[in-house]
């Protein structure tokens, strides 16, 4: 029997995780593999770009963790600066432009994998595709910042506009600030990091002012305006127009599904594409899709959620080669953790924020510790903000936030676990953390957040 095809359209963290599995479970008399990639650069680490844009990672060849080479060295057949363009489900074919030939053709499948990613939000308003208007989302894109950067050249005052204040829009803040930027941050939300309830994202507000970022809240750009040279000069609010050398859109991300859809194929209300439990795309055995094209399930809240991240994108790629490989593999969801900095200050949140419990109707109970990540008298012990969400009555936890220094944002690992367990918070008060003073104090910062939560439960009543 003729070898199956498995075609798959991305080439970085889900595709390429999802073409090396199936790989390693069938050879090449059983499978051949075709991928496609549309850039330069295959299986990297996007979540560090910010960090190579900063110069904290040397070159930009440490966040590769695979070449195009090392793939096909593994007889997989990748075809780099190949774009999918059409995907013919009925026919079990995909429609590839070779953007550097111009040559378009054909190639049929038998197993299809979209994995196809998600792109930088970029608002349709005047003076956005300027020179000098960066999104951050691949490597070319970060290539692309670092070249802005040096066509600047050693201006004695160089001044940056983050637009956004999420996990992106705070990690090039501080990687602006690391390159001598004057930064501005301009936020829509009522505080930086919407991923978290206001009260904390105001400590992340504070600190970021305490290391010369300007964040300007409430604030929603009309225009980016630009200079004779048809480069950025200026980025117009409806709360007045801020100066700008270089504007980093760190506004997220959206799913890059605009080829499936046309397809036909499922999207949910996020626009991701929608999949089983082994991530086949509902209603199609022979297509699969995973990273941060699809939707998950929030484990907590039971809704289907849209989350860029490089850890989802390689679980779902392994879960993918497994089952195309002839193994099996299932992805149950996620809780909804993720962890960030902006300089010294750590950021991490894991399950839902107070508004996320309310759009599911549960009513909750909260409670806000302040402790420190070591033992108080230890040296080096510095403040940490815990704050806790559980439902009323039951204590079921539904989420945590941790905004602190050193040592602060791995600490929801625990809350992740509890959550994905179900535990209730009276549970957690029981666990058995490590400790030593220069680790934790006798109650970890957790665990306090979890005592005085359990009292919030009892005393909410019935």
């Amino acid at each position: 029997m003729a070898a199956e095809r498995l075609v798959v359209i991305g080439g970085d963290a889900a595709g390429m995780s999802a073409a090396s599995q199936a790989r390693r479970l069938k050879g090449t008399d059983a499978l051949e593999i075709v991928a496609f990639e549309r850039g330069h650069f295959t299986s990297y680490s996007a979540c560090g770009i910010p960090y190579w844009v900063s110069g904290d990672v040397g070159t930009r060849d440490d966040l590769i963790a695979r070449t195009p080479e090392e793939h096909r060295e593994r007889d997989i057949d990748l075809r780099m600066r190949t774009e999918v363009t059409e995907l013919d489900v009925a026919g079990r074919r995909v429609k590839a432009l070779d953007r550097e030939s111009g040559r378009t053709y054909w190639t049929g499948f038998d197993k299809l994998v979209i994995a196809t990613g998600a792109r930088p939000v970029r608002p349709a308003l005047p003076g956005m595709d300027a020179a000098g208007v960066h999104g951050v989302q691949t490597l070319d894109d970060g290539q692309a910042l670092l070249d802005s950067l040096d066509a600047l050249g050693g201006r004695e005052r160089r001044r940056a506009v983050v637009v956004g204040a999420g996990y992106i829009g705070v990690e090039m803040a501080e990687a602006m600030l690391k390159r001598g930027f004057e930064v501005t941050v301009l936020n829509r939300g009522e505080q930086p990091m919407a991923t978290l309830d206001p009260d904390m994202g105001r400590l992340v507000h504070d600190a970021m002012d305490g290391l010369g970022i300007t964040t300007v809240n409430g604030a929603a750009v009309t225009e980016i305006l630009t200079g004779p040279d048809g480069r950025v000069s200026e980025v117009a609010t409806d709360a007045g127009t801020y100066p700008a050398d270089v504007v980093v859109l760190g506004i997220g991300v959206e799913p890059e599904t605009e080829l499936a859809r046309e397809a036909g194929l499922p999207v949910g209300p996020h626009r991701g594409l929608l999949t089983d439990l082994s991530m086949r795309v509902v209603g199609h055995d022979n297509i699969w899709a995973g990273g941060d094209c699809v939707e998950v399930l929030d484990l907590v809240a039971g809704r289907t959620r849209h989350i860029a991240l490089g850890t989802h994108a390689n679980k779902h790629g392994q879960v993918i080669g497994s089952n195309v490989g002839g193994g099996y593999g299932t992805f149950p969801g996620v809780v909804g953790t993720a962890v960030s900095k902006v300089c010294d200050l750590e950021i991490a949140r894991t399950g839902l924020r107070e508004k996320d419990a309310r759009a599911v109707g549960l009513r909750y109970v909260t409670a806000t510790i302040e402790s420190t990540q070591r033992a108080g008298y230890y040296p080096g012990a510095k403040p940490m903000t815990v704050k806790m969400i559980a439902e009323h009555r039951t204590g079921r936890l539904l989420g945590v936030q941790i905004v602190g220094r050193e040592g602060a944002a791995k600490r929801v690992d625990v809350a992740a676990v509890a959550l994905t367990a179900g535990m209730t918070v009276e549970q957690m008060t029981a666990l058995d953390l490590g400790y030593a003073p220069p680790f934790s104090p006798v109650w970890d910062p957790v665990l306090v957040a979890a005592r005085k939560t359990v009292a919030a439960v009892r005393g909410a009543g019935s």
